[in-house]
């Protein structure tokens, strides 16, 4: 009897033994394989042309750059580890995403990049404005530059980051919306505007300058959104990238629009000096009582999908009643 119990007590450990190793066996069977080796992630890299040649980038970069070009980024999602900055000032209208983040000077100083510990930086290709050299930033992490046409072309832009950083669908959803919202705006202004003209001033100090009609966003309120331009904005033709000087009071005495959009900070000086201008009271949008403040330029002084937007919702407000 005490033979069989013994017997019993065997054959339980045994079987008991063998059904852990079996379940064993099995949780090993499902587990995920490990990588073959620390090299897998490279499939994840991008190689694409750019203002430098061709170039590979990591794909999977988290901490990224891309001074005064934080719009694209935005557009797709990604906030920056710092934005551009010259001391104190920054793109306003992006702050509601950014006013977290820290600063970088405008001319990249090395130390200041290296401090942000980057994975990847992508640089406009004017490189003469940066402290450093190509090969000075691409030390501290893999860099890109852009083409020239891709930095003049916000949605190239975004395309191209887009690529860069495997958002390519965001890329397109992003684009598209901004066209319907487009298509809706220029319904809405030739409805409610219909041929009436409209123009742009920005007051600086006790300057003013007036918007050529591919100047900055501008180009948004007459190429995209179809307001007509003012007899005096077709005389001055396109913008001269390079230069922009302002246009004395005199010859705002010239501008014929029915409207227009005046771009002061809060108690800007040039606010008060056209109120009190006889020359500037003759004009036709002042005299109907056009004239349409709005107090952040910083939209309007810059090309982007989010500076764009902003400027139809601008548009928008100040026109259509």
């Amino acid at each position: 009897m005490k033979k069989n119990m013994k017997f019993r007590r065997l054959f339980f450990t045994i079987v008991m033994s063998l059904l852990v190793l079996i379940i064993s066996a099995c949780g090993n069977d499902d587990a995920s394989p490990e990588p073959e080796s620390e090299g897998g992630t490279e499939s994840s890299d991008v190689t694409l042309d750019s203002g430098m040649g061709e170039v590979t980038l990591p794909g999977n970069a988290e901490k990224i750059m891309a001074p005064f070009h934080e719009d694209a980024l935005l557009a797709l999602g990604v906030t920056p580890v710092a934005k551009w900055a010259i001391g104190q000032s920054v793109q306003d209208y992006l702050e509601k995403d950014l006013k977290d983040v820290p600063s970088i000077e405008w001319n990249l100083p090395l130390e200041q990049v290296l401090s942000h510990e980057p994975d990847l930086i992508i640089l406009q290709n004017n490189m003469d404005s940066y402290e450093g050299s190509f090969d000075d930033y691409n030390k501290i992490a893999p860099t890109y530059v852009m083409k020239e046409e891709t930095v003049g072309d916000w949605r190239k832009q975004i395309e191209t980051f887009g690529t860069i950083l495997g958002k390519e669908d965001a890329a397109k959803k992003a684009i598209s919306d901004y066209e319907e919202k487009v298509a809706d705006a220029k319904e809405q202004i030739a409805e409610g505007l219909g041929d009436e003209t409209a123009a742009v001033i920005w007051a600086v100090g006790n300057q003013f300058f007036l918007f050529e009609q591919n100047r900055h966003s501008a180009e948004v309120l007459y190429s995209e959104l179809g307001v007509k331009q003012p007899k005096l904005i077709e005389e001055l033709g396109e913008a001269d990238a390079a230069a922009w000087n302002p246009i004395s009071v005199e010859k705002l005495s010239e501008l014929d629009a029915d409207h227009v959009i005046l771009l002061a900070l809060e108690g800007e000086q040039g606010i008060e000096t056209l109120e009190k201008s006889s020359v500037w009271q003759s004009t036709p949008a002042a005299k109907k009582a056009n004239v349409h403040l709005i107090n952040d330029p910083s939209n309007w002084t810059n090309k982007g999908l989010i500076a764009s937007q902003e400027t139809i919702d601008d548009v928008l407000s100040a026109l259509v009643k």
